[in-house]
């Protein structure tokens, strides 16, 4: 089995959304909506989010749910 990628604050948000195109969606739930408007974000994950205001914290959050988001897609995939 490939070795599994792991999201941080640091990626950059298009290689987010190639990894894990679910979290198009996870970022417009939580405010960071520019993906699909035609205004792509560039820049990482912390720094789009530190954009909308979020704080430290919720940004580890947002890293952990992604995590999980991300594990899930690949046990989908395993099991396929």
């Amino acid at each position: 089995m490939a070795e599994q990628k792991k999201i941080t604050r640091q990626i950059e948000i298009e290689e987010l959304v190639n990894l894990l195109p679910q979290s198009v969606s996870y970022l417009m739930e939580k405010g960071i909506r520019c993906l699909r408007c035609g205004e792509p974000i560039w820049g990482t994950l912390e720094s789009a989010s530190k954009e909308k205001g979020f704080n430290e914290n919720e940004i580890e959050i947002f890293v952990d749910e992604l995590n999980l988001l991300l594990e899930n897609s690949y046990s989908l995939r395993d099991n396929q």
